[in-house]
């Protein structure tokens, strides 16, 4: 099992949309869209069922981890990258190739929110890729040490 950070910007889609969704199960592209080799890279290359993940919110006044996911479908295409006009559109995927992948999530748990600042704060997590600086991707892989670490927060 991989353990997994999956960011979410709160005007987009959140922790309570996820707990409203049919099966509290949604396709990850409720963040509109991962356009960035790699995290696909992570969905289609490292990703396997039951993986757990946590729901990061990204972008707003207080970012951090609001929940925990369970990957429950494996990566497949985007359709996003095929809709003419809209704004995830991709010319150069195909059907055959497609570019964007995506993988559907069902919620495990909501959690009282650990935010950002917080995080920062323990050394057990220095090398966590969502503290370092510039890291702008929306999935990011968290290592078991990391995952247990904060599990006890």
């Amino acid at each position: 099992m991989r353990y997994w950070l999956m960011k979410s910007e709160p005007s987009v889609f959140t922790i309570a949309d996820l707990e409203k969704t049919p099966n509290q199960t949604v396709d990850w592209i409720p963040t509109k869209g991962i356009r960035n080799y790699q995290a696909r890279n992570f969905m289609r290359d490292d990703m396997s069922l039951g993986d757990l993940a946590f729901f990061y919110q990204s972008n707003c006044e207080l970012p951090g981890i609001v929940g925990i996911m369970k990957i429950t479908k494996l990566a497949y295409p985007d359709p996003l990258q095929f809709v003419k006009g809209n704004k995830y559109y991709d010319s150069k995927s195909t059907k055959d190739n497609p570019r964007w992948l995506n993988v559907d999530v069902t919620l495990v748990k909501k959690l009282p929110l650990i935010e950002l600042k917080k995080l920062r704060n323990f050394s057990e997590l220095k090398d966590m890729m969502i503290l370092r600086k510039g890291n702008r991707l929306s999935i990011t892989p968290v290592s078991q040490n990391e995952w247990e670490f904060i599990n006890t927060i």
